[in-house]
């Protein structure tokens, strides 16, 4: 099986690792010479791939896949939301072009908004972000595409090597909306929910992915500071709005149980 990767980032090059172990054959695009590199050395077959507003660089034996999976997200530091849409659009079309049949498509649980109430995946997605209105569009963007098969996986905050969550907030003070409860996911948790999906040909789905724990912002934050030896953040006491992002078809559909979220931090 051929395995392209576009957007060898923290998660792509994990799952990467992963499938070669397996004795996949895995392409993974990359946008500079540095990457390039690294993922030579990893064994990953690197290729430079690029979507931008004003140029592309496009090589065919990427799209040469059984799947594609893409992990590439807004860059809203830099102002990329405003393009990422336009990008979007030329990747199904490219994947379309040279044939690709199956798509893996990485969005994120930010097309949910903080309604405050519980969802999953049977709940249409109601964004309050800029950059979850853009996920969302996407989404449909290639769930309406009929050239190929898209699974749609939607991670929640995303944590592991190099993101110990000790460290988001370690030493802040006066942090907004302390009760509030967390929806996160560990990086071996994302790369083995992608593997599952690879296996069982789990194609045409919805996949929130977020651990079933959901403890309060403040009292995470500062036990996972404590463990660090970090200081100690401080939040304000009170509940704005919020959200609880569950999942019915990891288990539905692949039989996936997600770790709870206390026990799978001391693999950080």
């Amino acid at each position: 099986m051929v395995i392209s990767i576009l957007g060898c980032g923290w998660y792509g090059e994990a799952l990467a690792v992963a499938l070669l172990r397996n004795g996949t054959t895995v392409k993974g695009s990359v946008t500079s010479a540095i990457k390039f590199e690294r993922l030579r050395a990893l064994n990953v077959q690197p290729y430079v791939i690029r979507f931008d507003s004003t140029s592309q660089i496009i090589d065919p034996a990427f799209f040469e896949c059984d799947i594609m999976v893409i992990c590439i997200t807004p860059k809203l530091k830099t102002g990329g939301e405003q393009t990422y849409l336009h990008k979007i659009r030329c990747i199904i079309q490219t994947c379309v072009q040279y044939g690709v049949k199956k798509v893996i498509y990485v969005s994120s649980t930010g097309v949910y908004g903080d309604h405050n109430s519980e969802v999953n995946e049977l709940n249409h997605p109601k964004s309050d972000t800029a950059s979850g209105s853009i996920l969302a569009e996407a989404e449909e963007l290639f769930s309406g595409e009929p050239g190929f098969k898209t699974t749609i996986l939607r991670f929640g905050g995303l944590i592991g090597p190099g993101r110990h969550p000790g460290r988001f907030f370690a030493g802040k003070i006066n942090i907004p909306n302390g009760q509030a409860p967390v929806n996160l996911i560990h990086q071996q948790d994302c790369v083995a929910i992608t593997e599952r999906i690879i296996e069982q040909d789990a194609f045409g789905n919805l996949f929130n992915a977020v651990s079933p724990d959901h403890p309060i912002k403040s009292a995470f934050y500062r036990e996972m500071s404590a463990k660090t030896s970090l200081p100690q953040p401080e939040f304000i006491d009170e509940l704005k709005n919020w959200k609880i992002v569950n999942s019915i078809n990891l288990s539905k559909i692949l039989g996936y149980i997600l770790d709870r979220l206390m026990l799978f931090t001391i693999r950080l």
